[in-house]
């Protein structure tokens, strides 16, 4: 009576396929790593299983019978199957994987969890970047970066995406006399030195200083740190709202600035399929 009820091991499939190449259960228990009478009593539970003795043991080793003979080339292709079906799904948890870089104030988690939502067996892991990570995306630290442009990253080396613009705001000291205003102009800025920059490059992450002397700084919070002292006054996004957590601090939305342009981009030419799923879920989730 056999047990055609049940599913059909593989490693049962495994054990009489090695046993059918060695001829000899001695050297099939050694190659598979256990104990010739385990091996023995496992074939015979295959040989329950399927209702039909496969193995004849004969005073070289072992042989084929005939239902072996018949059974072994199909063995052979179940397990292959097996290892196929096993690569294909690795492959797929390979090809499911991207880290997503993402600078200063931005909140890319509605995009994060629009994304997760798609592909819910991804791994998908995000990393906040500062204004020296420049080569993050370069050096493969992130396979995308969602940022404000401009970016010192050549066009021939990434793929821009466009999300969505944000107005600029003035942050002044609360006690400036600009506070108290509904707005400035972007002329009456104009006149304003700019701080030097930290880097050879332009402000990646579009935040500036203006006034004269004024130190070069790197990190955002000795910025802020400039203006509440009165010594510099700060351009920055109007969705950077850090500022506000500030009550020395005053804001004032700038007429005639240019917007900040936040976009996400990725190394051209990168194969990975989980950054184009990206970038539709990040048009999707993100303001516009």
């Amino acid at each position: 009576m056999n047990d055609l009820g049940q599913d059909l091991e593989l490693r049962l499939v495994r054990y009489f396929t090695a046993v059918a190449e060695h001829q000899n259960f001695g050297r099939a228990a050694a190659d598979l790593h256990v104990a010739q009478p385990a091996l023995s009593r496992q074939i015979q539970r295959l040989e329950k299983h399927l209702g039909v003795r496969l193995l004849d043991r004969i005073p070289q080793g072992t042989r084929l019978t005939p239902a072996g003979q018949a059974f072994l080339p199909r063995a052979r292709a179940l397990l292959q199957a097996a290892r196929e079906a096993e690569l294909a799904v690795r492959e797929q948890a390979e090809a499911e994987r991207i880290t997503i870089g993402y600078v200063e104030d931005l909140v890319i988690t509605a995009a994060v969890r629009e994304l997760r939502r798609r592909h819910p067996g991804a791994e998908i892991t995000t990393r906040h970047l500062n204004c020296r990570d420049v080569g993050a995306l370069a050096g493969k630290v992130v396979d995308a970066l969602i940022a404000r442009a401009p970016l010192p990253l050549a066009d021939d080396d990434v793929r821009t995406t466009p999300l969505y613009e944000e107005p600029r705001k003035l942050v002044v000291p609360h006690d400036h006399p600009w506070a108290g205003r509904a707005s400035v102009t972007s002329a009456e800025l104009a006149g304003v030195q700019a701080a030097p920059c930290v880097f050879e490059t332009a402000d990646w992450t579009s935040y500036q200083l203006l006034g004269s002397g004024v130190p070069q700084v790197e990190s955002y919070e000795d910025k802020l740190e400039l203006v509440a002292n009165g010594r510099a006054i700060a351009v920055l996004p109007a969705g950077d709202r850090r500022s506000s957590l500030r009550p020395d601090l005053a804001t004032v939305p700038i007429e005639g600035a240019s917007p900040s342009r936040v976009v996400l981009v990725s190394r051209k030419g990168d194969p990975n399929p989980m950054i184009r799923s990206l970038r539709l879920a990040a048009e999707a989730a993100l303001p516009t």
